[in-house]
């Protein structure tokens, strides 16, 4: 899978617009929201862990691990653990997003599990930890043979990025869907907040976009002991 293209200035722009991203959600649950909490008695606080936990845990970890091996001028061992690392650390950040989401409505007392974002988000999670178990599996202990390693590689590297798309798309729709009920309830539409919350979903979705270019673009030329290279 190759664009016929360098993958570098790519990343350069997924890093940008990973750190815009990251801005913008944040400022967006502290400056409008009214911040963040684990327990309190505003629900709402505990909400607004989800959307951070989601963008910059699932979405921006899990984008740079796609691209470390494109971006990073190491060994590829040492890519190969920093694409594991960040992978594991965004799931984790992922489950305990879409836990905090099951906190706010059930000690809210409403009904969870309706909506289109919500199926596809246990989807999401539930394909990113199969992936990154196989990946575990295959790729790091206890190893597969090089020629599964080798079969293995282009379907787990497609795979990923399908999942990794699907996660975009979904986030996409849980700012719409949030910033609808906002809207239902009074918010202004053309107002200072909905305009941050629509800006941050376009970024997030360009920072998307980057990550699969980045992904699908050429990768500097692997040493010449490596046997099998992963995007």
């Amino acid at each position: 899978m190759a664009l016929g293209v360098p993958a570098l200035p790519l990343t350069y722009v997924a890093h940008v617009l990973a750190l815009v991203a990251s801005i913008l959600v944040v400022l967006w649950v502290l400056n409008f929201r009214g911040g963040l909490a684990w327990d309190s008695d505003n629900k709402a606080l505990i909400f607004n862990l989800h959307p951070v936990l989601i963008v910059i845990g699932l979405l921006v970890l899990g984008g740079e691990a796609i691209i470390s091996y494109k971006a990073l001028p190491l060994k590829k061992e040492v890519k190969k653990l920093i694409h594991l690392v960040f992978h594991a650390i965004a799931l984790i950040l992922g489950i305990v997003g879409i836990y905090t989401a099951f906190k706010y409505y059930n000690e809210s007392g409403i009904a969870n599990l309706y909506s289109l974002h919500s199926w596809l988000g246990i989807g999401v999670i539930v394909l990113y930890g199969i992936q990154w178990i196989y990946g575990f599996v295959i790729f790091f202990f206890p190893g597969g043979t090089p020629d599964i390693r080798r079969a293995s590689l282009p379907w787990h590297a497609l795979f990923g990025l399908f999942v990794f798309v699907l996660a975009v798309g979904t986030a996409a729709l849980g700012f719409l869907e949030k910033l609808t009920f906002l809207e239902n309830s009074g918010l202004d539409k053309y107002g200072s907040e909905a305009l941050l919350v629509n800006f941050t979903a376009i970024i997030t979705v360009l920072f998307g976009a980057f990550v699969v270019l980045s992904a699908l673009a050429d990768a500097p030329p692997a040493p010449a002991a490596d046997d099998y290279e992963a995007i």
